[in-house]
């Protein structure tokens, strides 16, 4: 049991209540009590915590990223998205060996934790990264985690001169193999570990292939999430391999879920699309509307891919027949270069003002609400996560805008008559290093910005091994090369 007291907490809460010199209290894993202090003299407690000038906000939720792909972090720099895959990422990913993934996880996972990311989903695990490896890092870093298992279709498409060296593994790579993932793995971990299905972008693999995939996750209930429409060559694609837009593809291969029987609110599975850049905004918003599919925005990985910007603006505003939920991610560390959500908010809220020469185009509170509630209920988990309320689970950042010698925030304040609206100073006065407390599940993982298992010794270790793994992919893919001439 632990009490947090005299924080300003930024609930995310219908209401969207902001509770200045607020408490909450945690007990069994889950919010008992959150409020205006003092609190009431019944609440039992083992541990209190003084907040004093610190924000409380619901743990991040990272909708993108790519777990194992912190080792490539600086390997790839200053390539478009298909230069990237081919010549840079599909290389690297189909040498890794051994413990390679797992310690790319735990090296993520640290990052995440300490820059305040307390759930996420990873869009593509690889064969080669090891999935029992990956379902351990979650296991031991105290996460909670949405891991995408990739089922892999061989890339067909000549024009573009795609090859994925990757697609030695495809027998492991399976419908099958999904399914027995799930059955095996989902809910392990005192529930912490979802596993999903995971597709690439579509790049001349039949579509039945698709349709197979969306077949198997609507009978097994498994929810999937896919690449779509990242690169303006890929809208190209949907185009001229497949004759239709995007979202007509996802809609043709059910690879949305589908209503249970008369029920059209309770669907077999949830369906995120990453990225959603370049679409044929008449024919893929209303889609997007009517099948109740989740976006996951990559504004960094975008960026530095030349991908373009996605049309959030747009997105926001198509609320028939059902808002669009829009959630945020990093995406993986050799497109993004980081897995820090605060950075993210950030860059999510000011981008589309710019670029669209308004100012009023999401706020920092949209781009909060996309890190938190829009994040949980585009994983299916709004019930239990996303926000800070009674009866959802413990899952939560408590920032320091002052912490560690930290300016960047001030004059920041926040009282009964107003002041700097702490939405505000978190989006765009905040950055991971201002985390000073995570707790996942009712359980403290990080606490002064560093991890409580095992602390700075534990770090230094996780990025030792990280070290030796990437020395040790590198030197096999060039013996591979070399093998190959």
């Amino acid at each position: 049991m632990v009490l947090f007291l005299h924080a300003t907490i930024i609930t995310v809460n219908s209401a969207r209540q902001v509770i200045h010199d607020g408490y909450l209290h945690v007990r069994d894993g889950r919010i008992e009590a959150v409020g205006k202090c003092p609190p009431p003299d019944t609440l039992p407690q083992t541990e209190i915590i003084d907040c004093t000038g610190q924000i409380i906000i619901p743990g991040l939720i990272n909708t993108h990223a790519h777990l194992v792909q912190s080792l490539l972090r600086g390997l790839a720099e200053d390539l478009p998205l298909h230069h990237w895959l081919c010549d840079a990422i599909w290389p690297l990913e189909s040498n890794y060996a051994d413990d390679d993934g797992f310690h790319a996880a735990r090296l993520t996972i640290a990052e995440m934790l300490k820059t305040g990311t307390t759930t996420f989903l990873d869009p593509m695990v690889t064969f080669r990264a090891g999935w029992e490896q990956v379902c351990r890092a979650v296991g031991e870093m105290g996460i909670r985690g949405c891991l995408g298992k990739l089922v892999k279709f061989p890339e067909t498409n000549r024009q573009l001169s795609i090859t994925d060296p990757r697609d030695r593994d495809l027998v492991g790579m399976s419908s099958s193999a999904l399914v027995r993932s799930h059955q095996d793995y989902h809910g392990q971990y005192d529930g912490r570990l979802h596993v999903w299905g995971a597709a690439g972008t579509p790049r001349g693999a039949p579509s039945s292939l698709y349709r197979e995939l969306g077949d198997t996750c609507a009978s097994h209930g498994i929810s999937v999430t896919m690449h779509c429409a990242e690169a303006p060559a890929d809208r190209d694609i949907y185009h001229n391999v497949y004759g239709c837009s995007a979202m007509e593809f996802i809609r043709d291969n059910k690879l949305c879920g589908q209503p249970r029987g008369e029920n059209t609110d309770c669907l077999t599975h949830n369906l995120v699309l990453a990225h959603m850049v370049n679409l044929d905004l008449e024919v893929d918003l209303p889609l997007l509307s009517s099948t109740k599919t989740a976006v996951a925005h990559n504004p960094s990985s975008n960026l530095k891919l030349a991908s373009g910007i996605a049309p959030i603006p747009a997105m926001l505003a198509a609320a028939t027949p059902n808002p669009i939920t829009i959630g945020l991610g990093t995406d993986g560390a050799p497109c993004a270069n980081h897995y820090d959500m605060i950075q993210e908010m950030h860059l999510a809220a000011i981008l589309h003002k710019g670029v669209n020469n308004n100012a009023a185009l999401v706020p920092a509170k949209t781009a909060l609400e996309m890190a938190t509630i829009n994040g949980a209920r585009a994983l299916g988990l709004e019930k239990d996560i996303g926000s800070l309320e009674v009866g959802k689970k413990a899952d939560l950042v408590v920032l320091d805008p002052y912490g560690r010698g930290g300016i960047s925030a001030a004059p920041w304040h926040w009282d009964d008559i107003g002041g700097v609206n702490p939405v505000t100073t978190v989006v765009h006065g905040c950055n991971g290093r201002d985390v000073n407390l995570v707790m996942v599940d009712g359980r403290i993982l990080v606490r002064n910005g560093e991890l409580v298992d095992g602390g700075r010794e534990k770090e230094q270790e996780i990025v030792q091994f990280a070290q030796t793994a990437i020395r040790g992919i590198r030197s096999r893919k060039l013996a591979n090369h070399l093998y190959c001439l």
